[in-house]
């Protein structure tokens, strides 16, 4: 069994900078298509970036130029970086990931989850 260990998060005012990171101990998972999710209060989950087995890069259009989603291989791990944050993006962000398996992007679902993390950015 995959697990996704998440870390970072936190309180941060407008305009802050903040970075998730999602880490497995799966020797392959540098070869895992990997995306994070966020559910605000009164929301549906939304993805919100992703990078897929080939390191393609996708974000939704309200992050777009603010998150870079990224891959650390040394510590096999997969980032996000918020900056120039405000309070729409306070969330709860989960990161989720996928084996190379045939499947095609986009996915309709992940088979490994995180445990959330929650981002709260105040004005």
């Amino acid at each position: 069994q995959v697990q996704l260990v998440q870390s970072g998060g936190g309180l941060v005012q407008a305009g802050g900078s903040l970075r998730l990171s999602c880490a497995s101990s799966e020797p392959t998972f540098s070869g895992f298509a990997v995306a994070w999710f966020r559910q605000a209060p009164g929301k549906e989950r939304e993805i919100v970036a992703a990078i897929e087995w080939y390191d393609n890069t996708f974000y939704v259009d309200s992050v777009k130029g603010r998150f870079t989603i990224s891959r650390d291989n040394a510590k096999n791990a997969v980032n996000l970086q918020m900056n120039s944050l405000n309070t729409k993006d306070t969330a709860v962000y989960y990161c989720a990931a996928h084996p190379f398996d045939g499947s095609r992007w986009p996915l309709k679902e992940f088979d490994y989850w995180g445990q959330g993390t929650r981002v709260t950015v105040s004005s």
